[in-house]
């Protein structure tokens, strides 16, 4: 495929914020944008996305693009004509929508799925992780837990019974809570405490229940400030183990602050109990190497737009396998139509795919993952 120009404009996402979509030869790639974010991830945009959009809009490529890792000569442009040192200072965002227009060109034209030019014959399909009930920053509700989210893993062994079950539960849910109001990620609001939510959802059959507790949103000057009480460090560790015990919690996303990677390694963790890093790691390489040397986690988001660079989101991926940590590529909460990140999911091998439940944007990965079933 020759890559001569692109067109980009922005659109917007799921929480009406404004966004960046590219598009080529026949195909649209955008990108979502979060809330919760770590300080350690790669900024949206450059300059602004307004410049981003421009320097798009005026970029002649002239490059020949003929597999994945020819992204490389992208990157490589880029860096030249924008003048960085690090491809990622052209801002995620726009780095990564382009990247994924690329691909779906490329696959458009050798007549392949966009998973196919990652991986042509995937052995297995991630396993949904579902929000189901939210809290924290991405709640309107003043009286909200305090976790951000809480969430079903399903256990079925299919992609179409997995989907399933998810919005099997996470409508009856609605009834059990008595709430009629969803968040930015479309789970469900609620004044239930922490561990009445947790209680409840251990309760269902069929899932493993997991939380993302994003502590370092409720970590100040050196405590852990929940609703009815505030820890200290060994306090908040102690509490989160007492968690994963009493409900046999399987997935365990930031239970403490973001720089506390020591921490991290007294939370409980084997095969049946994931420690993961999201804010931790922040899909950043160097900060993924200091959490393996330190045994920080067990499993890890990896946010494409995090990163911005599929070159090193496919590293991490390789980090990862080599390192016996388990994946989670994951959506945002204000987030687009593109369905692309089912097909990165099933591409890169990923162990997890973490796109919400509810809403026509966390529905549209759950059902492009079905698809992609019926295709291997």
């Amino acid at each position: 495929m020759f890559l001569k120009r692109v067109n980009a404009k922005k659109i917007l996402d799921s929480r009406r914020e404004l966004t960046i979509e590219v598009s080529l030869n026949g195909v649209k790639a955008s990108s979502p944008s979060g809330k919760s974010t770590s300080k350690y991830e790669t900024p949206c945009f450059h300059k602004s996305l307004d410049w981003n959009i421009k320097f798009l809009n005026d970029a002649e490529f002239n490059l020949e693009i003929n597999s994945f890792y020819d992204l490389r000569k992208v990157e490589s442009y880029l860096k030249e004509k924008a003048k960085l040192k690090d491809v990622k200072k052209f801002g995620a965002n726009a780095l990564f929508a382009l990247e994924s227009a690329i691909l779906k060109a490329l696959a458009k034209e050798k007549k392949l799925e966009l998973f196919q030019l990652l991986n042509i014959k995937p052995k297995k399909l991630p396993v949904p992780v579902g929000n189901a009930i939210g809290g924290g920053l991405h709640s309107h509700n003043k009286d909200a837990p305090t976790f951000q989210e809480f969430l079903l893993i399903p256990k079925n062994k299919t992609a179409k019974e997995n989907f399933y079950t998810l919005q099997k539960i996470h409508a009856q849910l609605k009834n059990q809570i008595h709430s009629t109001k969803k968040n930015d990620e479309g789970a469900w609001q609620t004044s239930l405490n922490d561990e009445q939510i947790i209680s409840l959802l251990s309760k269902f059959k069929d899932i493993r229940v997991g939380i993302d507790a994003a502590a370092s949103a409720f970590y100040k000057n050196s405590e852990y400030s929940y609703k009815n009480k505030t820890l200290n460090r060994n306090s908040q560790i102690y509490y989160i183990n007492s968690l994963v015990k009493d409900y046999n919690l399987f997935y365990c996303e930031d239970p403490l602050q973001e720089e506390d990677f020591k921490g991290f390694s007294k939370i409980k963790r084997d095969s049946n109990h994931l420690v993961v890093g999201d804010d931790l790691t922040a899909t950043q390489i160097s900060r993924v190497k200091k959490a393996i040397r330190l045994n920080s986690i067990n499993a890890m988001i990896i946010k494409p737009n995090q990163n911005g660079s599929l070159i090193e989101l496919a590293e991490i991926f390789k980090i990862c396998k080599e390192n016996n940590i388990k994946t989670i590529l994951s959506h945002r909460s204000g987030e687009t139509l593109d369905d692309a990140l089912a097909d990165f999911a099933v591409g890169f091998q990923a162990d997890f795919i973490k796109c919400g439940i509810s809403t026509k944007w966390r529905e549209a990965k759950l059902k492009r993952l079905v698809e992609i079933e019926i295709l291997i």
